[in-house]
């Protein structure tokens, strides 16, 4: 069984639940080390909740993947990740002047069972930078955002 369709096995997309979803570009290429890819990205996910697709609690775009922590609003996940991979890819594309897949297929997600799981997990998404190496502290990190700030 292919990997993405492993990862769609068992989802369910529940109104107001609140997920961490990852996406990750395609063989793992470093495009959005670049301001401008990563703002395109960026667009989409307010997009997204402008459209009342999902609440964005908090994401990071890093060089080679986004973790994106959400309350779903409408629809379900699949065509809420569908709209924003394939949006942010005609976009970035059409801006690098490069051609095929942005993302690789699929994503993976999580469903928050607990309150308490909430701010731990945005934690861990905006100290991501910092794991990586990529900077010595979260603010000097340009791509991420948070509700509570």
């Amino acid at each position: 069984m292919p990997h993405s369709v492993g990862l769609r096995k068992g989802r369910i997309s529940l109104t107001n639940q609140i997920y961490l979803l990852t996406a990750t570009v395609e063989n793992r290429q470093a495009i959005f080390s670049d301001l401008a890819p990563a703002r395109l990205l960026i667009r989409e996910l307010y997009n997204a909740q402008a459209s009342g697709l999902a609440e964005s609690l908090a994401w990071v775009v890093m060089p080679d993947h986004l973790h994106w922590l959400v309350s779903l609003q409408k629809g379900s996940l699949s065509e809420l990740m569908h709209r924003v991979k394939g949006r942010s890819a005609l976009q970035v594309n059409s801006r690098l002047g490069r051609q095929g897949r942005l993302w690789q297929e699929g994503f993976h997600d999580r469903a928050l069972r607990r309150e308490e799981d909430i701010l731990p997990t945005a934690r861990y998404i905006v100290a991501n930078p910092l794991r990586a190496g990529l900077v010595t502290r979260i603010g000097d990190y340009p791509f991420w955002y948070v509700v509570w700030l």
